[in-house]
Formats: structure tokens, sequence, C-alpha cells
């Protein structure tokens, strides 16, 4: 495996700025106490996705029992780190990546992950209805377009040997002629495709939602608080000693909700989730220019391995990004690289008339690019998530390395361990997919995914 920039990545000082990030909340620098408290009975490190809905699930409504004291560090912002960064794609995998893990684990365990995913459309729609959480989610077809016929075909007969096994999910997949992609789609140089359900949302706004009741509740939010190590032992008292910017907390159990940055804190995952860069924008056509709407979510993909992702936003703007294919070879740019402060450079540029050459209907749109950005996402070597017991620390759980495909997976993710803190459940009565459990086999990976 090859090695990683920067082993123990530290989130920077400084970054670019996302569009999801352009409207701030409240608490977006809160810090709950002025000083940080000397112990607490659950640390929740990182404000994203992952320490969110374990926040969110540690501090239910209406809780009979007296809650746990618990707190949440953030070393930048809340949400500032690959949550509020990324495509808002709430867009399960219903066949892409499952024969990696069909070839590798069988078809049962492969399925169990299918099905996790999809399951998410239902809980966010739940927790959104509930919650009366603006965030802008909405549900439509996702395309995923094939401009090389040789990766098309091969997808093709995956495609039909899945619905040959009697899987109730593959009836929402249809297939896409080459005349359907390119007049139903309107991608240029379409050769195919599919589309299934999926959805997009204001990841920002959940997020921020999800903490605000967790506050409210009871949590301690903490902002601007970087953890710079965990103790390699427990005090005689039983907490786990945590070094921060502003002190020292002692906590009884840790959730590293780290992503991209958990070998800072936890150095044993440095060959297992490594930092990767990637980059985003949002683009808009001009004024009063004429385009043709499109209400679908599209995965564009140019080759194997070679993609770009989009949603349609309601005021005709559109979140696009991916085309890690075009620096894909200059491991500097992104491999290892926990820098979001900076553009890529080799990719800067590339989505400057990416509208008008990619679609038809857009020729005369003079889309641009309005914001531009980067966010390093957490990569493992087996392309699965790390859930659960790290291994040889009692107390200690993680949720992380979610491979740039959060949205389906995180919350029911955070939930998981936030059970695992509060009720001593086993990794094995959390219902996720066998798959995600962390090991220390798997600290030491068989795989490199990454760089493949």
């Amino acid at each position: 495996m090859a090695e990683s920039k920067n082993h123990f990545p530290q989130p920077p000082t400084g970054s670019t700025k996302p569009f999801w990030r352009t409207s701030l909340h409240p608490l977006d620098t809160h810090q709950t106490t002025p000083n940080l408290p000397s112990e607490t009975d659950i640390l929740i490190i990182g404000g994203g996705y992952a320490g969110a809905s374990a926040a969110y699930h540690l501090f239910p409504e209406n809780q009979a029992a007296t809650p746990p004291s618990v707190v949440l560090l953030e070393a930048r912002e809340l949400c500032s780190g690959a949550t509020g960064r990324n495509g808002g794609h709430l867009r399960p995998d219903l066949y892409s990546i499952t024969s990696k893990y069909l070839e590798r684990y069988g078809l049962e365990a492969a399925v169990e992950v299918v099905r996790f995913e999809i399951s998410h459309i239902k809980e966010i729609t739940d927790l959104v209805a509930r919650e009366e959480i603006d965030c802008e989610l909405t549900f439509t077809r996702s395309l995923d377009i094939y401009l090389d016929e040789g990766e098309l075909q091969r997808k093709k007969e995956f495609v039909e040997y899945l619905r040959a096994q009697n899987l109730d999910f593959m009836d929402d997949v249809e297939y896409l002629s080459e005349t359907e992609a390119q007049e139903k789609a309107h991608v240029r140089d379409a050769k195919g495709g599919f589309s299934f359900s999926a959805g997009h949302l204001w990841p920002y706004k959940l997020i921020t939602h999800l903490i605000r009741l967790a506050v409210s509740r009871g949590l301690n939010l903490q902002t601007h608080t970087p953890v710079l190590s965990i103790g390699e032992t427990q005090t005689a008292e039983g907490f786990w000693p945590v070094t921060t910017s502003r002190g020292t907390i002692h906590a009884r159990k840790i959730i590293l909700a780290t992503n991209a940055f958990t070998s800072a804190v936890a150095p044993q995952y440095s060959k297992a989730i490594i930092p990767c860069k990637g980059l985003c924008t949002a683009i808009e056509p001009g004024p009063g220019a004429p385009y043709r709407r499109l209400p679908e979510t599209y995965a564009i993909r140019h080759g194997p391995g070679a993609f770009i992702y989009q949603i349609s936003r309601h005021d005709g703007s559109i979140i696009v990004g991916g085309a890690s294919y075009i620096f894909k070879d200059d491991l500097g740019e992104w491999y290892g690289n926990s820098d979001d402060g900076g553009l890529i450079g080799k990719a800067d540029t590339y989505f400057d008339g990416y509208m008008q050459r990619t679609f038809f209907g857009w020729e005369d749109s003079r889309a641009e690019v309005k914001h531009i950005w980067t966010g390093v996402m957490g990569y493992s070597a087996d392309s699965l998530p790390h859930v659960g017991e790290v291994p040889g620390k009692p107390g200690q759980l993680i949720a992380a390395g979610f491979n740039g495909h959060g949205m389906p997976v995180v919350f029911l993710s955070g939930k998981a361990v936030a059970e695992m803190a509060l009720k001593s459940v086993s990794f094995g009565e959390t219902g996720l997919p066998r798959l995600f459990e962390t090991s220390s086999a798997r600290l030491d990976p068989v795989y490199d995914d990454i760089l493949e």
C-alpha cells in the first residue's frame, strides 16, 4: 500500500467555503460552557453527520432516565468537514460496488449492505417529518449514465444477475438504452444506463438541526476544540484522558466520529482509513438564459472508476462534484491530503463549461461555476466503513471511513454507536451490516481499493 502524505491528519485552520455553509446556524461556533468540562460520561469527537447522529440518539425526546453527561468536540466549526462539503446526494448504491462485496464476502453479506442503504431513505424521511427539519429533502430518480460501452455491458450483465436472484429492490432499477439515455437523461455521448429511486438534501441544515435538538436536551457542544491525542491507557477510575487545545477532558466512553481525521487521534487506523481530498462545485445558469430543467440526480460514468455526480436544486442551480480521474495520477493532490484550504490544481477549472458540454439543452445556458470548494473524505482500504468497538480500547467506539458515500449510511451507523455507548449492546445487536464491523484484522488491510 502506498504511503499517505500525512498519517496523522489534523483539520486545517483554513478551508475553502462550500455552498452549503453560506448561511450559518447560530450554533456554528457554539461553546456550551466557557471552559471544557474536566470529565464526561460520553465524549463524541467530530461534529459532522456521524457525531450529530450519535448525539441525537443519545438524547431521545421524552427520555425516562436521567441522560448521561455528553460532550461533543469539533475541531473547527460545526459541520465544517466532509458532511458540510458533499454533494447532498441521498443515493443508495444498489449494484455499483455490490459486485466487489459479492466476490469477496458472498451474496448474502453484499445484499445486507444494499438493504441497509435503502433503509436510510425511509429513516431520513421519517426523521425530517418527525423533527420538522427544513433541509430541502427531495425525492426523485437517480440516473446512472455510462459513456463507456464496455463498462455499461459489464454492469448490465451484473444487474441481470441480481435480477435473477429475485431481489425485490431490483424491481426499482430501470434500464435505459442509448436512445433513452440521450433523450430522457439528455446526456451527450451516453451509451445507456439505469435509473432508480434516490433523493437529495441540504446536509448542513440537517446536521445543525440534529445538534440543536441534542443541545436543547443536554449536549455540551464545544466547537473550535481540536483533539490532540487520546491517552494510551485508562485511568484507575476507568476514564480515557483526552488532550485538546483547551485542556484535558476525561471520558468513560469515546465515540470517534472522525472520518478522514481518524488517524490523528487513533493512529492504529492510519492504514485502514486514508484522508482523500475531493472537489465539488455549485453551477448556475446565466440570468434569463434558456436551459433544460434536470429534476433527477446523476452519476455520469466516463469509464471504470471515472465518474461525476450531481443534483439539481429547486432554484435551478446544480451541485456537481467528483472528476477525481482528472487528478488521480497525482497522489499529492488527493491521497493522504487533509488540507481542504485549497483547490486541486489539475481540476479547478474542469467544471467551467461542464453543463454546456455534457447536456443537451444547456448549450446557450451561460452556466457558470459560482462556488468551488474541496473536502476531505475518509476512504477505507477495503471500501467498507469502520463501525463498532475500537480493537483493544475498551469503551472507545468508532463510526468512520465512509468512502465519500456517507449520506445513505451514516445516520443508522451513528445510532448504532450511540446504543453501544449508552446501553452496552454488542455490534451484532445493532442491526448493522456485518461487513461494517471494525476489527484488528481490518487495521492491517488485505485490500487497497483506494489506489486501484
